[in-house]
């Protein structure tokens, strides 16, 4: 990724609010380039780990706020180079409403008051540092949590990493759990905009993975089909039913006429031997 460099000035200690007299010249950090993202693959998986966070509502159900961002540097100190991790989330912090004015624009450690709760970095090449420099800076940062996304393979057979901060060193995370932040990292094979492959996905502690927009709105469609085939389903067997009852009627209609034919049959009968002289209802008859 980008390493930017803003003009030398006093370094500050991340994890505090600076000085009073300490009013950086936001002017001088270099908050934006013209360099592109590395690829396509990571363009796409940056934001499959922000997006859904904020479309699944992450933040109501951790229910804390929640910034997650993907390739915004992270800045530590004037005068120190930007760090720009391909992911971020940071809890109980929340983005400024104008985010024009320079010191809105990236994440300032010291205005956040403090570093990100966790970053993901994916591996592109093995010149990036993901094991060396990058893992040594994000703990000298105070970053809780560090995950190394390692598609290609590049750097070893392990495709990914999750260390958690002990002290400060990190040490490697268990089940790629983020306890303190209440997120988890799997890996996940399936179709992400077109394109089917292994991704890196936000989990929950069962390992479910936390839905895109698309996803959400895909369960929804689904959702509301399920409910048009049983509401389908009841009206067909309410259908029958009625069908069955009119069929019922129908047949005890037949009934109640073929007794009042043999009832009408038998009155004409007994008038008929009435009128011969002969009592119908004699015995022998």
């Amino acid at each position: 990724m980008t390493v930017t460099i803003p003009a030398t000035a006093p370094e500050v200690d991340p994890t505090k609010p600076p000085p009073a007299e300490y009013l950086p010249d936001y002017d001088q950090f270099v908050t934006e380039d013209d360099a592109p993202v590395d690829n396509f693959f990571s363009e796409k998986q940056q934001r499959l780990l922000t997006e859904p966070l904020y479309s699944a509502r992450m933040a109501e159900r951790l229910g804390r706020p929640l910034l997650a961002a993907a390739n915004v540097g992270v800045f530590y100190g004037e005068g120190q180079p930007a760090i720009v991790p391909d992911a971020l989330v940071s809890l109980d912090v929340e983005l400024a409403a104008d985010l024009w004015p320079k010191p809105n624009r990236s994440y300032f450690i010291w205005r956040f008051g403090k570093p990100p709760d966790a970053v993901v970095e994916i591996v592109s090449n093995r010149e990036g540092g993901e094991l060396g420099s990058k893992r040594e800076r994000y703990a000298q940062l105070g970053v809780a949590y560090y995950v190394v996304f390692d598609p290609q393979r590049l750097l070893g057979e392990e495709v990914l990493r999750c260390y958690e901060l002990r002290g400060r060193t990190y040490a490697p995370c268990a089940g790629g759990w983020l306890g303190d932040v209440g997120l988890g990292v799997r890996l996940w094979e399936g179709e992400y905009e077109g394109v089917r492959t292994v991704w890196l996905r936000w989990c929950d502690q069962e390992g479910n993975v936390i839905p895109t927009g698309a996803e959400l709105a895909e369960a929804e469609r689904q959702r509301a089909e399920e409910e048009q085939r049983r509401a389908e389903e009841a009206r067909q067997r309410a259908e029958a039913e009625r069908a069955r009852a009119e069929e019922e009627q129908r047949r005890a209609e037949e009934a109640r006429q073929r007794a009042e034919a043999e009832r009408q049959r038998a009155e004409r009968l007994a008038a008929r031997l009435r009128a011969l002289g002969i009592d119908p209802d004699a015995e022998g008859i």
